[in-house]
């Protein structure tokens, strides 16, 4: 990774108490569902943010969720969490996502349509994985934010565009313009700021997952399964579900589970 992006980490502010409490909410074994929901209750503003992605289409519910204990209650402490450190991680971002080709709005949909891909996969097959996945699927993309100032800051647009053209991989568009790509970048901001190891690693080895510690190797080849999916414009195509399968197949994950939240976000 680079210096100048290694500098534009160590620069961020450090997170909001209200993260820092909920983080030390969900890492305590004694801690209770009421416990995490008195810290969000305590903060107006995110409650609401919590409760609007919530209710999302995305997660197909027929009742409209309005209350902290109900999101808490359906989707359990680790989603809750993701929705979360989301919404605060994100105001920590002047956004400007434009050598990607998306704006503010697109990059959102992009991190929800994920999330709720990987929370209706994994909701019933691998909910002891949703822990570290919810908050990984919300938040694996906010290094393009940091690699989009770099890129703007060199006034490398161009130079970005034709390695897009070129390999038709952002990741690898990235590694030759800037010199790193997202889930690296990602994954040392997380790491900066203190997030467990799991979110880390599972974050950084998204994209070579038998690179992964033993115990986060197959939320890491979920991970990847769902970027593949839900590209950067979001559009999820034939040949996207295509390449996704492959990997589900690579490392035999639950096949019918994944097409059936497909369908859910589709």
């Amino acid at each position: 990774m680079t210096e100048d992006i290694l500098r534009k980490i160590k620069q961020l502010p450090p997170l909001p108490e209200s993260a820092m409490q909920i983080e030390a909410v969900y890492q305590d074994p004694d801690s209770s569902f009421n416990d995490m929901v008195k810290i969000l209750e305590k903060d107006p503003l995110l409650t609401a943010d919590i409760l609007k992605a919530a209710n999302s289409p995305l997660y197909g519910f027929s009742r409209e969720i309005n209350a902290i204990s109900q999101a808490v209650g359906l989707f359990g402490m680790g989603t809750v969490r993701g929705f979360a450190l989301a919404s605060i991680v994100k105001k920590s971002f002047s956004l400007d996502l434009s050598p990607y080709g998306i704006n503010n709005d697109m990059f959102s949909a992009l991190s929800k349509k994920q999330h709720a891909l990987v929370t209706s996969w994994c909701i019933r097959k691998e909910n002891r994985l949703l822990g570290v996945l919810s908050p990984a699927a919300f938040l694996v993309e906010i290094g393009k934010v940091l690699i989009a100032q770099q890129i703007i800051a060199d006034g490398k647009q161009a130079e970005f565009r034709d390695a897009l053209a070129e390999f038709g991989d952002v990741e690898k568009a990235e590694r030759k313009t800037v010199g790193a790509d997202t889930p690296e970048v990602s994954a040392t901001i997380f790491k900066q700021w203190k997030f467990e190891e799991g979110l880390v690693d599972v974050i950084r080895y998204c994209m070579f997952p038998e690179d992964a510690g033993e115990d986060y190797k197959r939320a890491a080849a979920i991970l990847n399964a769902v970027r593949i999916a839900v590209p950067i414009n979001g559009v999820v195509t034939d040949a996207s579900i295509e390449a996704a399968k492959e990997i589900i197949t690579k490392y035999d994950l639950h096949m019918e589970a994944f097409e059936t939240a497909l369908e859910n976000i589709k």
